[in-house]
């Protein structure tokens, strides 16, 4: 009778603190909704360390390999059509577009990196203000590095990591394009990407699945990116 009463308070517990979860898990999500359903629009752009603007906001910053999917994913998140642009030409985005989110956070969308048809000097430029500005920003609070869910992770990605391991910024992988991917690919893609950044410093340890196509994933990236956003002002 005792085991029995043990194992049912233990269950009770159990089943309390999955409820508390829920709870928390659904208020972070609704607060991310208003977050990103609040006025989002574009306010700068550079192409040289000296133009950035001054620090101000929480600054999130979304890089990844050309055609990865960010310009759609950015539209997606932000519930808009062409916040950024998209194109068929890689490489076509060389400067830090900034974008204010409801005047609590902003958003960067960093040039593509990866596309074969740039110069060396675009490339080896585009990698300096990249890494300039990673290092030496201080209200930048977290970078979303975009991996393409349906291909193998190139040079280039890892390449960007440790870039990023040695800025000393924290960097969280989504994975973009899960609608073009089967569940058991994804499975095994995400597991890939678990053991990837287990070998990286500064790399955030939850992985988020998205398609800015069917909105899979948009929910929990909103909400996570509101913790990083300013709530007093």
């Amino acid at each position: 009778m005792e085991n029995a009463d043990t194992e049912a308070a233990e269950k009770a517990a159990a089943e309390a603190a999955a409820a508390e979860a829920a709870a928390e898990q659904a208020a972070l999500i609704e607060r991310g909704r208003l977050l990103f359903a609040g006025e989002c629009k574009f306010f700068y752009a550079c192409q040289k360390l000296e133009q950035l603007p001054p620090p101000g906001l929480p600054e999130i910053a979304f890089a990844g390999r050309s055609n990865v999917g960010k310009s759609s994913l950015l539209n997606a998140l932000t519930g808009r059509h062409a916040l950024a642009r998209t194109s068929n030409q890689p490489g076509r985005t060389r400067q830090l577009n900034f974008f204010d989110l409801s005047r609590r956070l902003v958003l960067v969308d960093m040039p593509g990196y990866g596309y074969a048809q740039a110069s060396r000097d675009i490339k080896r430029d585009w990698q300096g203000l990249m890494f300039d500005y990673l290092r030496g920003r201080p209200t930048l609070r977290r970078v979303v590095l975009l991996l393409d869910s349906r291909i193998e992770i190139k040079e280039s990605d890892t390449a960007v990591m440790e870039l990023l391991d040695r800025a000393a910024v924290i960097y969280q992988i989504v994975l973009t394009k899960t609608d073009g991917t089967k569940p058991s690919a994804l499975a095994r893609k995400i597991e890939e990407v678990q053991g990837l950044i287990r070998k990286h410093a500064a790399a955030y340890p939850t992985i988020l699945a998205t398609s800015s196509e069917t909105g899979d994933g948009m929910p929990e990236l909103r909400a996570e990116l509101a913790t990083q956003a300013d709530w007093d002002n």
